[in-house]
């Protein structure tokens, strides 16, 4: 569907499953790409793992194969995923819907790569503005928005597999507060977590 900017309280609802990997490199650097939402001017944006919804049939480990693939160019085999690692439901607010998602989280060691955007959907090359690799200490440290705000949590999961999968808070990640007026949600759209919701700016962010 078209992004179309609408009043917060006009805004449609989508629940969805999704599946995101930790590309991991020898330096211990996570590639993150930096996203947009097209009905905000300007700053802010924020950064996020490669990954997306799961496909009509598609398990999680399938989803993330492609979802790599289409968003980096890396062609992955199924035995290259560690995990799950964690698993949370989030919530997202954008000026045009609000989702919310179960994510399944993955993490693959790389050796360097160049990343490949050619295969984006039409929705990614809309929202997508640039993509890089982060060490530990930049993400402490960064004043940007990073989701998950779990990520360092799930970086330093990624070495020891004894841990998986690590227990993940719910959370809402918003740009546009997912309750600001919002009125649309379907009655049978099932539960939301009873836990805190407020917006999270990421990892390192001083609010």
């Amino acid at each position: 569907m078209p992004f179309e900017r609408v009043p917060p309280e006009n805004r449609r609802f989508e629940r969805r499953n999704t599946a995101r990997v930790l590309l991991i490199d020898p330096d211990g650097r996570v590639l993150l790409f930096h996203d947009s939402d097209p009905g905000l001017r300007g700053p802010p944006r924020f950064w996020i793992t490669p990954g997306g919804g799961l496909d009509p049939g598609e398990t999680v480990e399938q989803g993330a194969l492609r979802e790599v693939a289409e968003e980096t160019g890396l062609i992955l085999e199924p035995s290259d995923l560690r995990g799950p690692i964690g698993h949370r439901i989030v919530v997202h607010g954008y000026s045009d819907k609000v989702v919310e998602q179960g994510e399944t989280y993955f993490a693959v060691r790389v050796a360097g790569f160049e990343v490949d955007i050619a295969g984006h959907t039409n929705d990614e090359q809309t929202t997508f503005v640039g993509h890089r690799w982060w060490t530990a200490d930049e993400l402490r440290t960064t004043d940007a928005i990073v989701w998950p705000t779990s990520l360092l949590e799930l970086i330093e999961a990624a070495t020891d597999a004894t841990r998986w999968p690590i227990p993940i808070d719910d959370a809402e990640e918003s740009m546009v507060p997912a309750d600001a007026g919002f009125a649309s949600r379907p009655t049978d759209a099932g539960p939301r977590s009873t836990r805190s919701r407020q917006p999270s700016p990421g990892p390192g962010t001083t609010p």
